[in-house]
């Protein structure tokens, strides 16, 4: 049985590793176009100095899985097109690509580990009094602004956007917000525009669905992410499953929270598919968010199952430590397969 993850993102990564120690005979490759496997939810603290955001993809995964470095130029039935012209046939596909990082030209997307390590080089480079300006005020936005202003003082921190922490409940926005002043951040409400004088700027808004999926011609939603039942795999090939930014699953949003729980119930339903049995229809509860804003302080916000904020949330140093211990859980689910969640809203 030969099984092919891929991407090796979080969801990509759960699933490998989940397959692996579920199907001791199969034959599991992993594809990825990058040997690194990139911490995303640490990305803003490579790009402020204040932490790394990569490690070696071989030591995340099961030594059982053969790693195969590689950009995929399309799916089809039954063989990946790889970029340098080769090819790779599987019996049951895992698709887990991710998404896609455009930015205009001149700034630098933080979801991207490239664009991330060249917005560090710039910034190191950067004298006291130049000026960086963050573009989105979604999460990504407010902990790449927090940390750069943390880490750099010196320099004058802008953060543009139409509004900021919108996901957030208004009080736990409103705290946001005054420590982002704390830090004499620039809070800029409006629509970026590309003539807006800066020495670095940051791109931190939501990224596009890869281009593959449309390329190959599986069935897409409208933002070309892969159509997918109730049990992750794809309408248009039964062949394939679908996870993460990559997959149009229904009531999920796009994050990390989500990414590792569908690795995992990829992998059991590809398992049962191969025993005969009826998939498990994937159900999850989103728990809160959390945002660091700064390596030393944070806003962590509960939600109700179906992601809507309460009024509970909690800020400061205990949320800094609570986030931190978050993304080493994220991490910890990625290496072992293990990602527990609650079940969905009815």
């Amino acid at each position: 049985m030969r099984i092919v993850v891929a991407g090796a993102g979080y969801a990509g990564t759960v699933a490998a590793n989940r397959l692996a120690r579920k199907l001791t005979d199969a034959q599991i490759t992993v594809v990825n176009p990058s040997s690194e496997f990139v911490e995303r939810v640490r990305l803003h603290e490579l790009i402020a100095g204040s932490g790394t955001a990569t490690r070696p993809l071989r030591e995340v995964l099961d030594d059982r899985i053969e790693l195969r470095i590689a950009a995929i130029e399309k799916v089809g039935d039954g063989v990946l097109t790889l970029a340098d012209g080769q090819s790779l046939e599987y019996d049951k596909l895992v698709y887990a690509v991710g998404s896609s990082n455009h930015a205009p030209e001149g700034t630098y997307p933080v979801g991207s580990l490239d664009a991330a390590r060249a917005a560090h080089a710039k910034l190191a480079e950067l004298d006291g009094g130049a000026t960086v300006t963050v573009v989105g005020g979604g999460l990504t936005g407010l902990e790449a602004a927090s940390e750069v202003a943390t880490e750099r003082p010196d320099l004058t921190v802008r953060i543009v956007s139409d509004e900021f922490g919108a996901s957030l409940s208004s009080s736990a926005r409103q705290r946001v917000l005054d420590v982002l002043r704390d830090l004499d951040i620039d809070i800029v409400t409006g629509e970026w525009t590309s003539d807006e004088p800066a020495d670095l700027t940051l791109w931190a808004v939501a990224g596009q669905a890869h281009e593959l999926a449309v390329r190959s011609g599986l069935a897409t939603d409208p933002a070309g992410r892969v159509e997918v039942g109730a049990c992750l795999r794809s309408t248009s090939n039964p062949s394939v499953y679908a996870i993460g930014d990559s997959a149009a699953v229904a009531g999920a949003r796009l994050s990390c929270q989500a990414a590792l729980p569908q690795g995992a119930a990829a992998a059991d339903n590809l398992v049962r598919d191969l025993r005969g049995e009826a998939g498990k229809p994937f159900s999850m509860s989103f728990v809160g968010q959390n945002v660091s804003l700064g390596r030393k302080n944070g806003v962590i916000q509960s939600a109700h199952r179906n992601d809507v904020p309460t009024k509970i949330w909690f800020g400061g140093r205990p949320a800094a430590y609570l986030k931190e211990r978050v993304c080493r859980g994220a991490l910890w689910s990625a290496r072992t397969g293990r990602a527990a969640s609650i079940p969905g809203p009815k």
